[in-house]
């Protein structure tokens, strides 16, 4: 069903939009931020943060896809709660309401009354996106509807969105922090087995005009479907994307790569990532960012060769859209610390990728969705396979 990936685009650049509208004015969105309680806190950071735009651009993705495709929206799951606290102590449920007037109503009670601000906000959550995307309307894919389940991850590195960084600059293309690493996730799985068929990411905050200070974004899908591998990052949208060994046959960059060595291979990963794994990347290019989407991301576009992480401190919302899209062009998405075990063991042909149906077994809060032996996303089989022998010293 490629109707449910061209409104998954349009979701997500609605959802850009709203992004991009709490924090155009910097006052007001100060008043929109709360630190998460214990049970939805990520362990990795001593304070985590929510935004109405996470709460609201996830409502409004359900509100939208469960419209258009009715009974969809009992499927789709996110990051976030949908109650936010507002100044006075109240605790409000924030909801698309049936008309844009009743949605306003609702956000003045967590805007403290500013009914400018909710009725900018209401006028984008019901207004519709138009977008030209020839390959996306040339698409044609039958897949059943009662198989479908989404992730959403309404706003990816919330940190660099409330700090707002907008000044920084790339190495060799990639940001280390800044609002460029913010991230909308929407992923679809088979909810039978779990694995990821397609994936929108939406990255608002690309380039900002000098004189308005306005920004722009752009997005990134792909769907991977019995064989049907496509992505928007194809020139033809009617032949299937090459495997992941031709993928590196057919760039030039990645061929040195392969024939240079390890020297130019290269690897994201997070700024506490632990001496150990540090240690190993060390004869690989190594980048630091921000944003498990956007270093996914990174990966996606070619600037690095892997994104991973040793931890367990990433959630299928996290992963379910990047995935998809890598799967889409011949990568995927691993269980870093299950490769470990399996090169261990000698068994290297069967690779652990990530499910998304399946909770952590005895977890609790958000820890029932996390990615516990850590992640390696990929675009080639072969550059996995090369970063993954650096770690032969490294117990599983």
């Amino acid at each position: 069903m490629s109707e449910v990936l061209t409104a998954l685009v349009h979701a997500s650049e609605k959802s850009a939009n709203i992004a991009r509208a709490c924090k155009q004015e910097e006052a007001l969105f100060q008043l929109l931020v709360q630190e998460k309680k214990s049970i939805e806190k990520n362990k990795r950071f001593v304070c985590d943060f929510k935004t109405l735009a996470d709460v609201l651009i996830q409502e409004v993705i359900k509100h939208d896809m469960g419209k258009k495709f009715p009974g969809l929206e009992d499927h789709i799951f996110g990051e976030e709660s949908n109650e936010f606290t507002n100044s006075l102590g109240e605790k409000i449920k924030v909801e698309v309401c049936t008309t844009e007037e009743g949605t306003a109503e609702l956000l003045s009670k967590v805007l403290n009354g500013n009914m400018t601000a909710a009725e900018l906000l209401a006028s984008i959550v019901h207004c519709g996106v138009s977008i030209e995307d020839p390959d996306l309307e040339k698409l044609a894919a039958e897949i059943p509807q009662d198989t479908m389940a989404l992730w959403v991850d309404p706003i990816d590195s919330t940190f660099q969105y409330i700090k707002g960084y907008a000044n920084e600059k790339t190495k060799d293309g990639v940001y280390s922090k800044g609002l460029q690493c913010v991230t909308i996730l929407i992923g679809v799985y088979d909810r039978s087995s779990g694995l990821p068929i397609m994936g929108v990411i939406n990255q608002p905050f690309v380039t900002r005009d000098p004189h308005s200070l306005r920004w722009s974004g752009r997005y990134f899908w792909g769907l991977s479907y019995n064989d049907i591998n496509i992505c928007s990052l194809q020139n033809d949208v009617n032949a299937a994307f090459p495997a992941a060994e031709d993928l590196c046959e057919e760039s030039s960059r990645q061929k040195e790569e392969m024939q240079d060595g390890d020297n130019n291979l290269s690897a994201v990963i997070s700024t506490n990532e632990s001496d150990t794994i540090k240690s190993a990347l060390s004869v690989v290019r190594l980048y630091y960012a921000a944003g498990a989407g956007y270093k996914s991301l990174c990966a996606v576009q070619g600037f690095v060769s892997v994104y991973l992480l040793s931890e367990d401190t990433t959630f299928k919302w996290d992963c379910c859209a990047p995935h998809a899209i890598l799967k889409s062009m011949g990568g995927g998405m691993v269980d870093f610390r299950e490769c470990l075990k399996r090169k261990s063991n000698g068994n290297v042909d069967e690779l652990p990728e990530l499910i998304y149906n399946t909770p952590v077994n005895g977890a609790t809060g958000v820890d029932r969705w996390a990615n516990k032996g850590g992640l390696v996303a990929y675009r080639c089989r072969k550059h996995l396979d090369t970063i993954m022998n650096l770690f032969s010293d490294v117990n599983p």
